[in-house]
């Protein structure tokens, strides 16, 4: 599917471009402030291609998309116009209640997240000279390399002018004029002014001598404030005269208010927060590098981390170097040996093959596909990855390990940015997050057989949950191939489990079942709140939540029936299982009674019955479509 096609599907699914109040875009992921998560259609999202799944962070709706996501969001923003206009679009009527630290972290985000390919880029070309220096394969004195590091300092140095852009699109005030402030702060003769130590005042208000270059707090604090200032003056001027004095005015309060006290709040500010955050990096040492290491996956999926980046860059331009970044290298580290211990214990070849793989794209610092696709799917993996990421951590910041410059890639691509005194440190932390968190997730393994329909989608169809071993009456029915899967030898046909209608399996509103990812079958929608055994044999597995079974007949048909779509999210509320694993039942025995009507008022209902083991049969096709009574024949498989 092209980008554009699957930017528009998106928007279609979280509600239209009338349910956007805003979005933008991370390293992996779109990030949406929805008027209403209500209306987000997750089947339809999980289908197309290019999403690797979804996630909520506060009231932020994120969509995964990995390296493409910015292909994706340009295509988004180019199909729709008015979505570039974020704040504009935002529904000033919401009642919508956030927390406020949230919502702090969220709008630095925000501001943040669109500078940081120029950001990156620069701090990557900055940590390749460092590293050529070192290599002696280039000098610091020459022409070419004072050009190259004006393409990474320049960056730095008039951050205040990106910081300015970014965050007039995010408070909804003119861009330009907010340059216009940024570079008023920052005018030759302005610096000369305010650093030449004598008394600096405007109008008899004395001015605090700051130096804006590099800084992030007070250009930030004056844009947000700039967005008040503008919409006031735009609301009171004339329309004939606003092209003129909106901006002439705006700036001539602006520009004397930062000076005077918005500057110096911002310096007091961002001073206090650094000073707190590197004090905590420098006094807690070990302790504190095991905390915070343990902890980053966590913080990286709130998205707390980027609240972080104007205390990274203000160390950078202040110090020379950064703590907090390398626990991010090592948190990826963590993941992806976690990954990596599924690959080895994981039995199921199409698991093996997402998880080595998605192994490897977290140790070049993409991490989402390991994350969500694996470890935090088998739950067990997810705490190796946090073991290996805390132990790392440690180790690193024991030794006070260091990042000189923001490169934007936490794996291995990102490594010139720890290039310095303190490098291998940072290695060897990175190394040991890798090393525990596979060998802690080996250790750990995972239940195959755990999870809802999305979490069993990572088998191929056909691989069975069952224990290797059968009874004596299986096995006068069934033969039990090498790796003691019971192999079907004749025939099976099996009943409805409930009462209503039966509908063809690919008219299910999720990609499992849908799209077969499972296996082939058929759906019900029930009009009863009880499940039977549609066949006579054991039972495999009772899903913990109560919404699905497994069973598999005499005859060694496997079917797991899955009630309603997204129903594991109701922990077994509105269900009750009359049977347990291992159980042995006849056709039309119950299994489970679930509250109907209570389910249907917040999910779809639709049940999937599929044949996992669908590979074992030349076909597997319904008998009978339309309306239905529990115990009536309705699908069959043969050899």
């Amino acid at each position: 599917m092209k980008h554009q096609e699957t930017a528009q599907e998106i928007i279609k699914a979280v509600g239209g471009t009338n349910n956007i109040n805003s979005v933008y875009h991370c390293v992996t992921r779109l990030r949406f402030d929805l008027k209403n998560n209500d209306k987000v259609d997750n089947g339809s999202l999980k289908k197309l291609d290019k999403v690797m799944g979804t996630n909520i962070s506060g009231d932020q709706f994120q969509v995964i998309i990995g390296n493409d996501v910015s292909k994706v969001f340009d295509a988004m923003v180019k199909g729709n116009p008015a979505i570039q206009q974020t704040t504009e679009n935002k529904d000033p009527k919401s009642d919508k209640k956030q927390n406020v630290v949230l919502k702090i972290f969220e709008t630095i985000a925000g501001v943040f997240a669109p500078m940081l390919p120029a950001i990156t880029a620069a701090g990557m070309l900055k940590g390749l000279l460092a590293l050529f220096v070192s290599l002696g394969w280039m000098s610091a004195g020459t022409d070419t390399y004072r050009i190259l590091s004006a393409i990474g300092d320049g960056v730095f140095h008039y951050l205040p002018l990106l910081i300015a852009v970014s965050a007039a699109r995010k408070f909804g005030s003119n861009p330009f004029v907010a340059i216009a402030l940024g570079t008023a702060l920052m005018y030759p003769d302005m610096t000369a002014l305010l650093s030449s130590g004598e008394s600096v005042g405007f109008l008899g208000i004395p001015v605090t001598a700051v130096s804006y270059a590099s800084s992030v707090i007070p250009i930030l604090l004056a844009v947000w404030l700039m967005s008040y200032v503008e919409k006031w003056v735009d609301r009171v001027i004339p329309a004939a005269l606003k092209l003129l004095l909106v901006p002439l005015i705006t700036l001539l309060v602006m520009v004397p208010v930062t000076l005077i006290a918005i500057g110096p709040l911002g310096t007091f500010v961002g001073s206090g927060l650094s000073g707190g955050i590197n004090w905590l990096l420098n006094e807690g040492g070990l302790i504190a590098g095991i905390v915070l290491g343990g902890a980053m996956a966590l913080i990286i999926m709130t998205g707390m981390h980027y609240a972080l980046v104007p205390i990274i860059l203000s160390n950078i331009a202040t110090l020379g170097f950064d703590k907090f970044l390398p626990l991010t290298f090592i948190s990826n580290m963590g993941q992806a040996g976690a990954t990596l211990g599924v690959f080895f214990r994981a039995k199921d070849k199409k698991l093996k093959t997402v998880a080595l793989s998605t192994s490897f794209t977290a140790l070049m610092g993409v991490t989402e596909p390991a994350m969500y696709g694996v470890n935090m799917k088998y739950k067990k993996p997810f705490a190796a990855a946090m073991i290996g990421s805390a132990v790392g951590g440690g180790f690193a910041l024991a030794f006070g390990a260091k990042a000189y410059v923001l490169a934007g890639n936490g794996g291995l691509p990102g490594l010139p940015s720890l290039i310095g005194q303190t490098f291998w440190y940072s290695f060897v932390g990175m190394i040991l997050a890798f090393v525990v968190g596979t060998i802690m997730s080996t250790i750990f393994g995972i239940k195959e057989e755990e999870g809802d329909a999305e979490a069993l989608a990572q088998f191929s169809p056909g691989a069975s949950s069952a224990p290797a071993t059968t009874s004596s009456s299986d096995a006068a029915s069934v033969n039990v191939d090498d790796m003691g899967a019971p192999t079907p030898t004749s025939n099976a046909v099996a009943v409805a489990p409930m009462t209503g209608k039966s509908i063809p399996l690919k008219e299910v509103n999720d990609p499992t079942f849908g799209d077969e990812l499972m296996g082939k079958g058929v759906a019900f929608v029930p009009t009863v709140g009880e499940l039977v055994s549609p066949v006579t044999g054991t039972i495999m597995n009772v899903f913990k939540t109560k919404h699905a079974i497994v069973v598999r007949s005499d005859n060694g048909m496997e079917l797991l029936i899955h009630v309603g779509i997204n129903t594991v999210k109701l922990r077994g509320q509105y269900f009750d299982a009359h049977v347990a694993t291992g159980a042995r039942v006849q056709a039309g025995d119950k299994l489970l009674t679930f509250e109907l009507a209570e389910i249907a008022k917040e999910y779809d209902i639709t049940t999937a019955m599929v044949v996992t083991n669908t590979a074992d049969y030349k076909q597997v096709l319904p008998v009978k479509l339309g309306e239905i009574t529990m115990g009536e024949d309705v699908l069959k498989a043969e050899i």
